[in-house]
């Protein structure tokens, strides 16, 4: 039977450091994709795409120069399908002992040579824990597909007053993965980017982090050379949190005609300077259209809160 599990382990580098010193919330999203689809390489014996991220919480900081764990595992298959799930744990070097800083459930679609969909290994539970994970990733099909609905309804046009920001630029040879495409950690890290700038022209404080990220889907792969728009917009606004809805789009520069990629809602909270939560200035939603997103901001909260997430 094949392993249904892999562990990445190394060093997080100065390189690898965020705006508040520890690891970007970006880098770890990086990880956590590479991560995935080792595990779902091996499962699959072939390429696989990124299809779906869920839930990413960011529970503690990743310290640069400490020993980072990537563990993923399958824990369920479809036909074409594997659900994985990932934890990043990190901790000092010179005592080994790791603690989870984040964790995740991500959904690899194994393609062929043609793109197309092509079947993966059944994942056969032996023991009471893989029963117990297959029930989990089954019982979150459904509240995936509720947060699905409810970001599908909602309508982001001109017509809307929120902050926004839009970054722009071409796919580099860099974000190249295996397939040949752009990579969905480098995605990943182009949504925290530019929530980060929106967070920080809003509340004029360069000391805000990402504590969750959802709903992340790939609708379609990005390719090198495309012209990128990430497009970061103000949902709603908490006592110390705001709520940020990104697209992403992508298309041949010639034409200048993009298509949607991939979406997701993240949540930042902004520091002061000895770390502890700051106060957010209030967003008041002045059109329709704002009323709506900053109700559907709540609204995905309430569904998770249902499902115990």
């Amino acid at each position: 039977m094949r392993d249904p599990e892999i562990t990445l382990r190394f060093l997080a580098a100065p390189t690898d450091a965020g705006r508040s010193g520890s690891v970007g919330a970006g880098r770890v999203l990086e990880w956590i994709d590479k991560a995935g689809y080792a595990a779902a390489a091996r499962w699959s014996g072939g390429y696989t795409v990124t299809a779906y991220v869920g839930n990413v919480r960011f529970r503690r900081p990743v310290e640069v120069g400490h020993l980072v764990e990537a563990r993923a595992r399958v824990i369920l298959t479809g036909r074409s399908s594997m659900h994985i799930t990932v934890q990043v744990s990190s901790g000092p070097p010179t005592t080994g002992g790791l603690e989870p800083a984040t964790q995740c459930l991500m959904i690899f679609v194994a393609v062929g040579e043609d793109g197309r969909p092509t079947p993966v290994p059944t994942l056969e539970p032996r023991s009471m824990e893989e029963r117990l994970l297959a029930d989990w990733a089954e019982r979150r099909k459904d509240l995936r597909g509720q947060v699905q609905a409810a970001m599908e309804q909602q309508t982001y046009s001109a017509v809307g007053t929120a902050p926004r920001e839009v970054l722009r630029f071409l796919a580099a040879p860099t974000d190249v993965n295996w397939g040949g495409k752009v990579h969905g950690g480098i995605v990943m890290r182009w949504i925290d980017e530019a929530a980060h700038v929106l967070v920080t022209r809003w509340t004029h404080n360069p000391l805000n982090v990402a504590v969750f990220t959802g709903g992340v889907r790939f609708y379609q792969p990005l390719r090198i050379g495309d012209l990128v728009e990430v497009e970061a917009r103000l949902l709603h606004t908490g006592p110390h949190a705001v709520h940020v809805g990104v697209h992403v789009r992508s298309g041949d520069p010639a034409t200048g005609r993009l298509e949607l990629t991939t979406f997701c809602r993240t949540v930042f909270v902004v520091l002061d300077e000895e770390r502890r939560a700051a106060t957010v200035p209030r967003w008041e939603p002045v059109s329709e259209e704002d009323r709506a997103l900053d109700d559907h901001a709540v609204e995905l909260v309430a569904i998770r809160e249902r499902f115990g997430e």
